[in-house]
C-alpha cells in the first residue's frame, strides 16, 4: 500500500512541478529559503504551506522533491478553488518534538517573514500560512510575534496541531483548526487543536474541522498515517480553501 502511494505521490508531483516556479527569497548573507509556487490563472489567494517533521523538503532546482508529507501529495489541488500554492522549505533541520523544537529561533521566523513579505510583494494577494504538524509551531510562533510581517498575513490554519503550538488573544486573525478523528501520534491529539479554538476571543473567527476516514499506514506519527490525512487530501484541502475564501 505504502509503495503504490509513494509511485502515486511521484506521478503527481512531477506534473505539479512542470507548471511550478521554484523562488528562492534572499536570507542577509546566508544561504536562500527555497520555496515553490504552484499556480492558478486568475488567484484570489496565496497559501504559505510549512510542513511538519524537520521542515527539510530538500527542493531541488527543478522543484521536485523526495519528502512525501501530504501538502507535498496535496500541493495541486488548490488551483481548483483559484489559491496559489506556496510549498516553503528550510535549508537546516527545525528539530521536532524529540529533538527539540527549534522553529521559535529567530532565524527561522526571520525567513518566515521574508517569504511572507516576498509573496505579498509579488502577488498582492490575501496570504495565509498553513501548518501542518510541526509545522503548526511555525505558523502561530510567527503570528504572536505580531510584528510588521505577521501583520500582512490575512488568516491561519493549522493541521494536527502539536503540542507546542498556542495562540495569543492578542491575534485577531481568523483561525482554522483541522485534524483527523483518528489521529494517534501522541504529540498531536486532537484535543490541541480543539482547546485552541475554543480559547479564542468571542470576536475573532475560527472554526474547528473533523476529518475522518482514509487509511493509516505506518507510523502514526508520519505522513501516511491518519496524522497526515492519508487518502482524504481531496477533503483536507476543500475545508482549508472553504474557509479561506469565505473570509
Amino acid at each position: 500500500m505504502v509503495a503504490k502511494s509513494l509511485l502515486a505521490v511521484c506521478l503527481c508531483f512531477a506534473a505539479v512541478t512542470s507548471q511550478a516556479q521554484v523562488l528562492d527569497v534572499p536570507h542577509q548573507q546566508d544561504v536562500p529559503t527555497r520555496t515553490l509556487l504552484v499556480p492558478t490563472p486568475n488567484a484570489k489567494a496565496v497559501v504559505l504551506l510549512f510542513s511538519g517533521g524537520g521542515g527539510m523538503l530538500r527542493l531541488k532546482e527543478d522543484g521536485l522533491t523526495k519528502n512525501h508529507h501530504t501538502f507535498v501529495r496535496s500541493a495541486d489541488q488548490w488551483s481548483q478553488y483559484q489559491i496559489d500554492a506556496v510549498l516553503v522549505d528550510t535549508p537546516y533541520d527545525l528539530g521536532d518534538i524529540k529533538r527539540g523544537d527549534r522553529r521559535d529561533g529567530g532565524e527561522h521566523l526571520s525567513r518566515v517573514g521574508e517569504v511572507v513579505q516576498f509573496y505579498k510583494n509579488k502577488l498582492g494577494l490575501p496570504i495565509w500560512i498553513f501548518g501542518h504538524s510541526m509545522g503548526t509551531s511555525t505558523a502561530t510562533h510567527f503570528v504572536n510575534q505580531l510584528n510588521q510581517q505577521s501583520k500582512l498575513l490575512t488568516g491561519i490554519i493549522i493541521a494536527g496541531t502539536v503540542r507546542t503550538a498556542s495562540l495569543s488573544d492578542d491575534v485577531k486573525l481568523p483561525v482554522l483548526a483541522i485534524h483527523h478523528a483518528n489521529d494517534q501520534c501522541v504529540s498531536t491529539p486532537p484535543s490541541v487543536s480543539e482547546n485552541i479554538i475554543s480559547s479564542r476571543p468571542k470576536n475573532t473567527v475560527s472554526r474547528l474541522e473533523i476529518i475522518e476516514g482514509g487509511a493509516s499506514d505506518g507510523n502514526v506519527c508520519e505522513s501516511f498515517a491518519y496524522h497526515g490525512f492519508n487518502q482524504t487530501e481531496p477533503e483536507f484541502i476543500k475545508r482549508a480553501a472553504q474557509f479561506i475564501l469565505s473570509q
